[in-house]
Parts: C-alpha cells; sequence; structure tokens
C-alpha cells in the first residue's frame, strides 16, 4: 500500500474482485484492493458462461436471451429478481470478450466455446453457455490463468494489499466511505478511505458454521465438506451491521461428490477449510447418475438430474446421505460417455474429468476405505453398514428395469440405465460438497447495496457470491459456468458504477 486514500476499495481479489479493481482502473480510478490471504489468482474458474461471446460466435451456439432468463427463474421458483438475470446476460458477454482480448491472448491462452449441451428429459434441460479458458495448445484449461487477471490489474495502476482482512465499514454522513482492516501478518490495523466507494467482492459463509447454522442450517447435514476455503462471511457481516439487506433464504452451489466413512453422521461431520487440489473425500465419480440408496439400500429419486438433487433428495431420508453403487464395467470410457455430463465432470475436455484419472481415484478411495470393493452385493452391503437384503432386491429390480430399457419406478432416461450385475461391486457413502453458498446482499442494477427500505447505501457496492438476488436454493448446474460469469460480470459493472 502506497497510501491510506484510494478512490476505490476492492475487499476480495478473486473472480469478482479482480474484474472489478480492473473495470475501475480502466475509467481512472485509484483503486486498492485487499485481500486477507496471500493470493488469489488460483481462484479463477475455468468454465465462464456467456450469451453472444465471440467464441460463442465462433462456434455458431446460439441462446435465446428470454429461453434462458425465464429457465434460471422458474429454476428458483420466481425467488430471483429477473432484472438482475436480464442484466448479466445483456452484459456477460463483455466480461468474456475483455478476459479473451485482455487477458488470455497475450498470454497465448484464449476462449472456447463448449458448443453442446446434451440432454433428454425436462429434468436435465440445458443450455450450452460455456466459455473454457483454454491454454495454447487447446488440450486444457489455461490453469492459473487468475494470476494473469491481477497483472492485467496491476498493469493499470491497482495496488494489491495483501495478508489484510476486513474488519468493519466506515461510514459518514451515512455514506460508506472506506474500511477498517487489519494485517494478518503484523496484526497492524488500517484505516482505509475511499472517495469514491467500496466494493465487497468477499465470497460467502460456508466455513462459518455459526453463520451456517444461522442462514442455512439444513446446509450442514446434507453437506459434508465445505470448498469455499475462505468463505467466512465477514464481507456479509460487515454490511449487514450498518443495515443492508441479504436475501432471506439460502441459495447454494453443492456438488455430490464428498465420499465419507460408513457409519458418518452428518450431525457432526462437516470439514471446512480444505485445501485443493488434495481435497480428502473427493469422488468425481459421485456426479454420475449411476444407481444411488438411502442407508436402508432402497432407491429413493431419479438419480439423472443436476448434481445438487442427490443431496436434497437425501435430506428426507434418514442420515442425509447417500450410497452409490456400481461396477468394474462402469467405469469405462464408453460406459461413462454415454451420460453425456455437463460441465467439470463433462468426460474429457472441455471437461475436468478423466477416465484413468477418475480410476485411479477410485482406486485410491479404496485403499482409504472410502470406497468399498467386494464380490457380491450382499457382501458390499455390509461392508457400507446397509441392510443386505434391502440393498440385494433393490439392485436386482434395478437390473431387471435396466434390462427392459425402461425405469418404470422413477424415470431415468434410458441411455443413462447402466446394469449393476458383474463383480467386483463398488460403493460409497457420499454426501454434498458445499462449493459455494449464494445467497448474499440485496443489490441493484447498478450494484449498490440496498438497504431494508429498499433504498442504496451510498458508497457501498457488491458482486459475486456476497451480492445475492440472482440464485435461490440449489444451483442451476446444467447453465456451466453460471456462478463464475455472475461474478466476473456483476464485478466488471461494479467496476464501472463506483468509478463513474
Amino acid at each position: 500500500m502506497n497510501q491510506l486514500t484510494y478512490d476505490v476499495i476492492v475487499v476480495g481479489a478473486s473472480n469478482a474482485g479482480g474484474m472489478a479493481a480492473a473495470a475501475a482502473a480502466e475509467k481512472g480510478a485509484k483503486v486498492l484492493v485487499i485481500d486477507k490471504m496471500k493470493s488469489a489468482g488460483y481462484l479463477y474458474r475455468y468454465t465462464i458462461a456467456s450469451l453472444h461471446s465471440k467464441a460463442q460466435q465462433k462456434a455458431g451456439v446460439a441462446i435465446d436471451q428470454n429461453e434462458l432468463v425465464n429457465f434460471l427463474s422458474t429454476f428458483a421458483q420466481g425467488h430471483v429478481d429477473e432484472r438482475l438475470l436480464n442484466l448479466w446476460a445483456e452484459h456477460s458477454s463483455e466480461a468474456v470478450d475483455w478476459l479473451d482480448d485482455q487477458v488470455l491472448k497475450p498470454h497465448g491462452a484464449y476462449m472456447q466455446s463448449t458448443p453442446d449441451a446434451h440432454y433428454e428429459t425436462e429434468r436435465n434441460r440445458a443450455f450450452a453457455t460455456g466459455n473454457e479458458v483454454t491454454a495454447a495448445d487447446g488440450k486444457y484449461w489455461a490453469m492459473g490463468y487468475g494470476n494473469w487477471v491481477i497483472e492485467k490489474a496491476q498493469s493499470l495502476g491497482v495496488e494489491f494489499a495483501w495478508q489484510t482482512k476486513l474488519e468493519q465499514l466506515v461510514v459518514n454522513n451515512g455514506r460508506v466511505t472506506g474500511v477498517l482492516a487489519r494485517s494478518t501478518a503484523t496484526n497492524e490495523q488500517l484505516a482505509l478511505t475511499a472517495t469514491k466507494g467500496v466494493i465487497l467482492c468477499t465470497g460467502g459463509y460456508g466455513t462459518n458454521t455459526a453463520l451456517m447454522q444461522q442462514w442455512n442450517p439444513l446446509g450442514l447435514k446434507t453437506n459434508v465438506y465445505s470448498d469455499g476455503q475462505r468463505d467466512d462471511g465477514s464481507g456479509l457481516v460487515a454490511a449487514l451491521q450498518i443495515g443492508a439487506a441479504k436475501d432471506e433464504e439460502p441459495a447454494s452451489i453443492v456438488f455430490n461428490r464428498g465420499a465419507v466413512p460408513a457409519g458418518t453422521n452428518t450431525e457432526d461431520f462437516y470439514a471446512v477449510d480444505l485445501t485443493p487440489p488434495d481435497d480428502p473425500g473427493y469422488l468425481w465419480l459421485g456426479s454420475y447418475p449411476m444407481l444411488k440408496v438411502n442407508l436402508k439400500g432402497e432407491r429413493f429419486f431419479n438419480e439423472s438430474a443436476p448434481y445438487q438433487y442427490q443431496p436434497n433428495a437425501a435430506a428426507q431420508q434418514p442420515g442425509y446421505l447417500s450410497a452409490m453403487i456400481w461396477t468394474e464395467a462402469t467405469m469405462t470410457d464408453q460406459a461413462l460417455a454415454q451420460y453425456h455430463t455437463l460441465g467439470c465432470s463433462r468426460l474429457g475436455f472441455p471437461g475436468i474429468f478423466n477416465g484413468d484419472e477418475a480410476r485411479a481415484e477410485v482406486q485410491q478411495r479404496v485403499k482409504e476405505g472410502l470406497v468399498k470393493k467386494a464380490d457380491s452385493v450382499a457382501d458390499l452391503a455390509k461392508q457400507l453398514q446397509i441392510p443386505a437384503d434391502s440393498l440385494v432386491a433393490t439392485v436386482a429390480r434395478y437390473n431387471q428395469e435396466v434390462a427392459g430399457g425402461v425405469d418404470q419406478d422413477f424415470g431415468k432416461e434410458p441411455s443413462r440405465l447402466e446394469p449393476v450385475n458383474e463383480a467386483p461391486y463398488y460403493g460409497a457413502i457420499i454426501g454434498g460438497r458445499l462449493l459455494a453458498t449464494l445467497d448474499g446482499l440485496r443489490v441493484n442494477s447498478r450494484m449498490q447495496v440496498m438497504n431494508q427500505q429498499g433504498q442504496p447505501i451510498a458508497g457501498l457496492y457488491a458482486a459475486g457470491n456476497c451480492s445475492g438476488g440472482f440464485f435461490w436454493g440449489s444451483y442451476p448446474d446444467h447453465v456451466p459456468g453460471l456462478t463464475a460469469s455472475h461474478a466476473v460480470t456483476f464485478g466488471r459493472l461494479a467496476g464501472q458504477a463506483v468509478a463513474d
């Protein structure tokens, strides 16, 4: 930090924060970004949604704005501000194109549009929204490109103060004029002034168990891991302390990839502050719609659905967990390809899911005891602590339906029916992995934070997962890259708005 007074202070340096800082600096503002950790480049996401980006136009991908916005609103049962959805749709390509032109191409990387989003039933309605941050060789994502975003912001004059944590917002005459922050390295308190405004890009609250208990208590039971390593809710709390309004119901993005030991009690199992890529209990295969049963060994829902539907459905079952059952045969590339999954679970680039790596992960989890392997379904049930008679009967019934090509019990698509009839058999107890909470501060179309009376709080803006009105309940993962796009698009808009 070269000084204590800036035009704009951005709190948080990842997706929304980096974009907000660069956008404000492009308009001539003197910008400081504070971030409580030592770095943030590794947090930037690789699949970013948009409508009509240059990459999508090149690939011939066309998405109707009204169709998509109405889908998102319907998915959320209307618990969203459709004006924000339309604002995102109208500006999403600007953020993607800026990243492509200003950040990726100077480093030899580029945006690549995912040209398809396979689905067969309305339950799995999908949109080809993904733009992939692609490395120069075209074979994988440009990992770590977030560092290039930060470098770009620095080239525009943005300063970064790492290991600097927000403590509270400073308000004078009803206007936010700065922040009180503390160095986590020296414990020094800093009074920082923002003459134009403060932009909160602090993420959610998933690692703060007290806030989870207050705002999303069911999430503590259905999720067994929290992968939002830095989401302590500090920005939300600071804004609420000065009268900001927040979404009243929880929203989150959850992956059904959390393997836990058999017999786990979700009332007291919630592992937080994990560090990728060594996340314990990760099981990518969990996002594939194979046979899932409750802890009684009974099938209880259509496994072919958005990721989060599994922990949602399990919340209606004893123990809040599921067991996934599969065989060696269902792990071949040919078998995995038939599921046509989207986003990061898609088999092969532009997804991250790789058959060889997935099979290796399963074997590693077998060694750890999180995945069980057996020569019979009955033995597998005993290892999973599930009633053997029940699981044997369930598997037999499932195989009967697979053979007939029709899932009469729950209506799963025929293309996603795969037999479970050949040893060795595999099984794992699965819960949710909370990537992020998405219920945030109420904002208007200029990204200004609103108070309880629906009026903007002067000098205070928010973007990314700490901003609300955009999501409700479960995350629509069949719109690939939506959370990342929400962050970068609204971060860019917030930076532009505060600098005007």
